[in-house]
């Protein structure tokens, strides 16, 4: 079977943490490559700075051009109302059946995940896989892991991977300040954000 990871995000924008997740995911689960899927409207997000789909898409373009096993996809893009991640492997799973998703995710979201809408459905069609940060210490995300598997009796893989720490807030806000952003995001994004004034 094809083993397919996703990368979903508002990617506002996309940085560094970003690229070096999946690029983990991809190399410790075999994945044959990962999709990187803006979302138009995510569920418990409400970015005052979220810039149009059009600069964001074109962003992650940039980032993933020269890696041949990252792929961007604008299926979250085209679909109206708020994005569920349910909903979106529903879709995704009925169109390619004989194939295995992997579900990409930082650790914040694996705290957050049994809030999500109906996470039975995550775990039934998907393996989350999750980095980690500084601010959840590994015995808390064993932890956590633990706990969905039993709840929703679904496949967890921890990355071994190094700490990275950016966000895309914490880019905004150096944007507004007027602080360099060129080594926590690729230097195509870097262009793209001057280029097109944004986040300002």
């Amino acid at each position: 079977m094809k083993k397919v990871g996703i990368m979903g995000g508002t990617f506002n924008p996309i940085h560094n943490g970003h690229l070096f997740l999946a690029d983990h995911a991809h190399e410790q689960t075999g994945l044959d490559y990962v999709l990187f899927m803006p979302t138009m409207n995510p569920p418990h997000k409400t970015d005052i700075d979220l810039v149009s789909a059009k600069h964001r898409l074109n962003m992650v373009s940039l980032a993933i051009e020269k890696n041949d096993y990252f792929i961007l996809s604008d299926f979250e893009l085209n679909r109206p109302g708020i994005t569920y991640t349910s909903d979106t492997l529903k879709i995704l799973k009925d169109e390619e059946p004989d194939t295995e998703f992997y579900f990409i995710v930082g650790a914040d979201s694996l705290m957050m995940m049994s809030h999500w809408k109906d996470p039975h459905t995550v775990f039934q069609l998907s393996t989350v896989v999750a980095g980690v940060r500084n601010d959840h210490d590994s015995d808390q995300l064993i932890k956590q892991a633990e706990y969905l598997k039993t709840t929703y009796n679904g496949d967890i893989i921890l990355l071994d991977m190094p700490i990275m720490e950016i966000s895309s807030e914490k880019i905004r806000e150096r944007v507004v300040n007027n602080k360099s952003i060129q080594y926590y995001v690729p230097y195509e994004v870097y262009s793209y954000i001057k280029d097109h004034n944004l986040y300002k």
